[in-house]
């Protein structure tokens, strides 16, 4: 792995993190991690628990999800795959459940970034608005409808 962080270290150790995660995860590889720890930020409204140069571990509400900057993964096969690629998840979508798709494509919108289909009442009960990370990935940001919007939906 190539480092170029220039920030203090995480009080976690890579192994003691590594051993601490269960279930089903999601790392992204993305080409400028400023920018991608910007877009969680401001348009999916999650904070990084920690972030550097090189890697970052990100939170909203109880889904936490990883990032790896594309240097990082030097040895990595996945690396010849992806890059020059726009578009890196193409077909996979990330789902972020209890965050307002409205709120969400404005921010999205107001920073210039691509909505893929805009705020819709979907038949399985979610209204959701499809949006591209600056690395390309699509995230469906979604919260339960309600039951009036249910009705509407007839």
């Amino acid at each position: 792995m190539t480092s170029k962080s220039t920030r203090d270290p995480w009080t976690v150790s890579a192994p003691d993190y590594g051993r601490s995660l269960r279930g089903f995860g999601v790392n992204f590889l993305v080409a400028d991690m400023r920018r991608s720890i910007a877009f969680a930020e401001s348009v999916l409204q999650a904070k990084p628990v920690y972030w550097n140069e090189d890697f970052a571990v990100i939170r909203a509400g109880a889904a936490e999800w990883m990032l790896h900057a594309d240097h990082t993964y030097s040895d990595n096969p996945l690396q010849g795959f992806v890059s020059g690629i726009d578009g890196r998840g193409a077909g996979a979508e990330f789902h972020l459940y209890d965050l307002d798709p409205d709120d969400a494509e404005a921010r999205a919108r107001a920073a210039g970034h691509t909505i893929l289909a805009g705020c819709l009442n979907k038949p399985h009960g979610l209204r959701e608005c499809y949006i591209l990370d600056p690395d390309g990935y699509c995230w469906v940001i979604s919260r339960p409808m309600t039951d009036e919007e249910v009705k509407e939906l007839g």
